[in-house]
């Protein structure tokens, strides 16, 4: 299986396993994220599902109720960093579904930060509208999504993707539970059967700074222009993670996510039969700052290119890709929450 021979190409690389993200307390002492907590038997994973489901559904009608309407559109960290009051009213509707069923569930929002009892081993990943800037303006493609974590790990989400264009807008849900695969719109999906990179189509992402981890994947993107049919740059993670699952493309990948970008994307990549690690080949987790995922067949012929691009960034650029610690500043605006 792969999974088994990934991990021993990793191992002969000497990359480390899989970290689980750390955390910073009010006292400042670092601490594991939930590491301590025990609890009684909680909810399945179907039952986070279909809460995954209602709650990015009620996102999903904001964004669709406002898709065609003129935008109050406003910056964060940078002017290309977008905020409209879609998002914010979309994380309000999500957020409210998610208390009414788990109270006590910690919630990470890009637009609210951490709320929540911190001290629950569930964490729920929530990005309103990813793709901001495509929804600002009527291009697809963008998308509600919602994850469920237990500790650092996926276990239930939903991706609703808006498609089509001005007038024509049509949804596709994506949905996906630990070990109980993945659907679109109710049906089972599953990754492409691709095995050589010179028949794929793959796609990736860059983010707001022209930093050195910016420039290092413009290289990468050159370079897989010239071994695949093509490379596609959507602008949203959550959806370039569904095409991956659903076998429209073969690959993704991306530097410097954030946990409400990639948390519910691969959970739906990987429940479809594709593989999800870092970009230098590391076990995932949603707090990494680097994502890779494929179709599984084309995954080590991708890291063998990726991979030491990758390791060259941070041992020798100095690019932080150090893991995300909640209770950060949420993109620079002044909404630190301390977990």
């Amino acid at each position: 299986m792969y999974a088994h021979s990934q991990m021993t190409a990793a191992k002969t690389r000497g990359i480390a396993a899989a970290r689980r993200c750390q955390r910073t307390n009010s006292s400042g002492r670092s601490a594991r994220f939930n590491s301590s907590v025990k609890c009684a038997a909680g909810p399945s994973y179907k039952e986070l599902l279909a809460v995954a489901e209602e709650a990015a559904r009620a996102g999903a009608a904001i964004v669709q109720d406002a898709v065609d309407k003129p935008r109050n559109i406003s910056s964060k960290s940078t002017s290309t960093d977008l905020v409209t009051e879609t998002d914010l009213a979309s994380e309000a509707a999500i957020l409210a579904v998610l208390r009414k069923h788990f109270p006590t569930h910690a919630i990470l929002g890009e637009e609210g930060g951490v709320t929540g009892d911190t001290n629950s081993e569930y964490l729920w990943c929530v990005d309103p509208l990813d793709g901001t800037t495509n929804f600002a303006h009527g291009y697809p493609s963008f998308a509600v999504l919602v994850a469920c974590c237990k500790h650092a790990t996926p276990v239930a989400s939903t991706v609703v993707e808006f498609g089509g264009g001005p007038g024509t807008w049509v949804q596709r849900v994506y949905s996906a539970s630990r070990n109980g695969g993945a659907t679109m719109n109710g049906a089972p999906i599953s990754v492409s059967g691709t095995r050589e990179l010179v028949q794929s189509l793959v796609t990736t992402g860059f983010g707001y700074d022209h930093d050195a981890a910016w420039m290092a994947n413009m290289g990468l993107f050159q370079t897989f222009t010239d071994v695949t049919r093509g490379v596609r740059r959507l602008g949203s993670a959550g959806v370039d993670m569904c095409h991956v699952a659903c076998g429209l493309t073969e690959a993704y990948w991306e530097p410097k996510l954030k946990p409400w970008d990639q948390a519910a994307g691969a959970l739906v990549v990987e429940e479809a039969g594709g593989t999800v690690t870092t970009m230098d080949g590391r076990a995932f987790s949603v707090f990494d700052r680097s994502v890779l995922v494929s179709n599984t067949h084309l995954h080590q012929q991708l890291l063998d290119i990726i991979e030491p691009v990758t390791t060259d960034l941070v041992v020798n650029k100095g690019a932080d890709l150090t893991p995300f610690k909640v209770g950060t500043t949420v993109e620079g605006q002044d909404r630190t929450r301390t977990l």
